[in-house]
């Protein structure tokens, strides 16, 4: 019986992404290339929308779960899609953000602990879904990454530990599943958009915490590893080089692979993918659980990943010692 319904939850999805593309055709959502694109032609923009629509439909097939959660998505949802149409403040961005998240961990019951854990809590999360957001910039590699990321804990739901409903964690893959259709193409019919990437960081987030509540294990942050990696090395780089965090930009090493590298976009995408899906194996099956296991690799992941950027980009791009 839940084949037969997860079967109609695609064919709905994939119906519903159809009918967002001829509105975004009718109203222009399109992206633009610029000089900061990692794409030439006219695309339209926000095919990420699925991603929340169907767990915002979820409690049509199975139940009204989750409600603050879905709350706190539909306000993201509101938001990044708006932000898609016409650019909004960031303060204003941020106000939306510190409100869904702040309905996040009501769902959670964050606000048992102290209220210091709970500042840092909002200031980390904020800033994850942002750098998860900012990692939306060539095709395929949101969809790939995040369908790596959705089956892994797919995987320890059914096979560690249930942390969540499954067919909550199911639903939301099949999302992405349809939105690949799509996007991981050589010539992809739509990207995410704001409302895509900031709507799924959100998601994978809450499951993340979900689990690491549940279990009380940090190692699962690992199952992000990657993009936090690229994310936060090149937010380092980049304040080096004394340049304004929140322009738009072409530093991440994705994009440098993409751009001056020249190397496909589905390769780029299936090669950051892959590496996340070898790093959740070592994760899941060869890790010790201890906190002094989590640190040294996340140590030597990062020194392994900052070698691979200066060895490939080299130190004057990165440092900004050339004109």
């Amino acid at each position: 019986m839940l084949e037969i319904i997860y079967i109609y939850i695609a064919i709905l999805l994939f119906i519903l992404e159809l009918i967002y593309f001829e509105a975004a055709n009718k109203f222009n959502i399109i992206d633009q290339p610029n000089h900061r694109s990692s794409h030439t032609s006219v695309t339209l923009r926000g095919g990420g929308i699925i991603f929340p629509i169907a767990l915002l439909l979820y409690p049509l097939y199975f139940g009204f779960k989750y409600k603050y959660f879905l709350l706190g998505l539909a306000t993201v949802l509101v938001i990044s899609f708006i932000d898609d149409i016409k650019p909004v403040s960031n303060k204003l961005r941020i106000v939306f953000h510190l409100i869904a998240v702040t309905l996040m961990f009501h769902q959670l019951g964050l606000f048992d602990l102290s209220f210091y854990w709970i500042i840092l809590a909002l200031i980390l999360v904020i800033g994850s879904i942002n750098a998860i957001n900012f990692m939306d910039g060539i095709n395929g590699i949101t969809g790939s990454y995040t369908l790596i990321t959705l089956c892994s804990l797919l995987y320890i739901n059914s096979s560690i530990i249930e942390f969540v409903v499954p067919s909550f964690l199911i639903t939301s893959i099949i999302s992405v599943v349809v939105f690949n259709f799509f996007n991981f193409r050589k010539k992809a019919r739509c990207f995410a958009g704001d409302v895509g990437s900031v709507s799924i960081a959100f998601i994978i987030l809450f499951f993340l915490l979900l689990l690491i509540i549940k279990t009380e294990n940090f190692s699962y942050l690992l199952l992000l590893l990657l993009y936090g990696l690229d994310a936060v090395t090149t937010i380092c780089f980049r304040l080096i080089r004394k340049e304004n965090i929140f322009d738009a930009h072409r530093s991440h090493f994705y994009q440098y692979l993409a751009n001056e590298k020249k190397m496909p976009h589905l390769l780029v995408s299936s090669i950051y993918a892959l590496s996340q899906l070898i790093i959740n194996v070592v994760v899941l099956f060869w890790m010790p659980y201890s906190v002094i296991a989590f640190v040294l690799f996340l140590l030597v992941s990062a020194l392994l990943f900052l070698t691979m950027r200066l060895l490939t980009e080299g130190s004057s791009k990165l440092f900004g010692t050339t004109a």
